[in-house]
C-alpha cells in the first residue's frame, strides 16, 4: 500500500536542488555506505563516516567517503546506518538513543522484518521510533568493501523510502533529499509491498542465479569451455557475498518462499510440455511477455534489439577505438557486452541497436576495417 501522504514517485525537478541538512554520520564504510559517503561529499555535504571495522572507515575517508567520525553525537541531522542486515535494527536504536536531533535510515533490503525487531528492541525503552524513516538503494555489485565503492553507484537508480504513518513529514522529506543528492530516483511504498517487490526482483533472481551456477559442478571441464556470455550473465551474481545473502534471504522468507512455490508449479509445467513443441514454445512465449515487462532505458519499455557482434584485439585502446567509430556511425546503442575467447587474444563486442539500424551499423564498422560476426 503506498501511503496516502507522500507521491509514489518522487522526482528532483531539473536545476532544483534538494535541500539536505547536515552533518550527515554513515554507520558503516562498505560498499554501501562508502558510495553513499562520496556521493554526498561530491555533492557538498558534511559526512563523516564509524565503521565497528575501524580500517573500512579510514579506507573509505581516503577515498573521499567522509571524515572519521569527531562531532559531539548531538550535531548530527542524519543518520545512515549502512551495516550487515543482522546488525541494522539494534544499530538503529543505538543511534537514535545517542542522537537526539537526527533523523535515522538505513540501507537494508528488508523493511518488514527490520521495523518488527526494532519494535521488540525498543519495548520499555524511552525511544522515538518516529525518528527512524526505512530506506533501500537499489544499487550494488557482487563486490564489497569501501574499496570498491563509487559515487555513481546510485544515479539513475530506484532508491526506495518506506514511511509510515507515525513519521514527520519533514524527516521523510530529509531522507527523500539524501537520496535524490545521491542521483537516485525515489519511490514510495509500505513496507510489507517493498518486501514482496524485491522477493519478486531481486532476491528470487539471486536464488536462479545460485541455482544455475550450483548446477554447473556437475559439468565436466571441457564442457564449461563452451560457456559464453549468457552463463556468464545468468551466473554473475552468484559470486556475491553469501554470509549477507543468508541474513537478507532469511530476513525475508516469507515472501522469498511464496515466490519459489510459485516457480516450483512452472518447472514441473514446463516438464509437462517438453515432448509437446506447441505447449512448449507457448510456455516460452510466457517468458518473453514477463521480460518484456520490465522497463528499459530510462524507465520506457523494453524494445526489441538486434545485436551486432564486432571482433575486437585484446590490445590497448582498441576498446576506444571501436566506441569511437560506433559512434561515429550514428547509432543508438540500447546494451553492449563484451566476451572474450579463450582460445585466441580476441574478444566479442555485442551492440544491441534497434533492428532497422542494425545493417547500418554493420556496413559501418566494415568500413572502418573491423570483423563483423553478424
Amino acid at each position: 500500500m503506498l501511503l496516502p501522504y507522500w507521491r509514489p514517485t518522487v522526482t528532483n525537478p531539473e536545476g532544483v536542488s534538494p535541500i539536505l541538512g547536515g552533518p550527515v554520520l554513515i554507520v558503516g564504510a562498505g560498499l554501501i555506505g562508502a558510495s553513499i559517503g562520496k556521493a554526498l561529499v561530491a555533492a557538498g555535504v558534511d559526512v563523516h563516516l564509524w565503521d565497528i571495522d575501524h580500517s573500512n572507515a579510514l579506507v573509505a575517508a581516503g577515498r573521499g567517503a567522509g571524515q572519521l567520525d569527531g562531532l559531539d553525537d548531538a550535531a548530527y541531522r542524519i543518520v545512515v546506518v549502512a551495516t550487515p542486515p543482522s546488525a541494522v535494527a539494534s544499530t538503529i536504536v543505538e543511534r537514535l538513543n545517542r542522537h537526539p536531533h537526527a533523523v535515522i535510515t538505513d540501507t537494508a533490503s528488508v523493511k518488514g522484518a527490520i521495523f518488527t525487531e526494532l519494535t521488540d528492541l525498543a519495548a520499555g525503552q524511552d525511544v522515538d521510533l518516529a525518528r527512524y524513516v526505512g530506506s533501500h538503494p537499489m544499487a550494488g555489485t557482487q563486490y564489497a568493501g569501501p574499496l570498491t565503492a563509487s559515487d555513481e553507484l546510485f544515479v539513475d537508480r530506484t532508491w526506495v523510502v518506506t514511511p509510515r504513518t507515525d513519521n514527520r513529514y519533514d524527516d521523510v522529506k530529509q531522507v527523500v533529499a539524501l537520496a535524490q543528492v545521491c542521483g537516485a530516483r525515489v519511490v514510495s511504498m509500505d513496507a510489507g509491498e517493498h518486501d514482496r517487490a524485491v522477493a519478486e526482483v531481486s532476491h528470487l533472481p539471486h536464488l536462479m542465479s545460485i541455482l544455475t551456477a550450483a548446477n554447473l559442478r556437475h559439468a565436466r571441464a571441457e564442457h564449461l569451455r563452451l560457456a559464453g556470455s549468457g552463463i556468464r550473465d545468468v551466473t554473475r551474481i552468484a559470486r556475491s557475498q553469501t554470509a549477507m545473502w543468508r541474513q537478507i534471504l532469511t530476513s525475508n522468507r516469507t515472501e522469498v518462499r511464496s515466490q519459489l512455490e510459485a516457480i516450483r508449479d512452472d518447472l514441473d509445467d514446463l516438464l509437462s510440455r517438453l515432448d509437446d513443441p506447441d505447449r512448449l514454445e507457448e510456455f516460452l512465449g510466457v517468458g518473453q511477455s514477463g521480460a518484456r515487462k520490465i522497463a528499459g532505458k530510462h524507465g520506457h519499455q523494453m524494445m526489441e534489439t538486434t545485436a551486432v557482434v564486432v571482433e575486437i584485439p585484446d590490445a590497448p585502446g582498441a576498446l576506444a577505438k571501436l566506441f569511437g567509430d560506433v559512434e561515429a556511425a550514428g547509432v543508438n546503442v540500447e546494451d553492449l557486452s563484451v566476451e572474450h575467447d579463450p582460445a585466441r587474444e580476441v574478444g566479442f563486442l555485442s551492440i544491441d541497436v534497434a533492428p532497422d539500424r542494425a545493417e547500418q551499423l554493420r556496413v559501418s564498422m566494415r568500413n572502418h576495417g573491423w570483423s563483423v560476426r553478424s
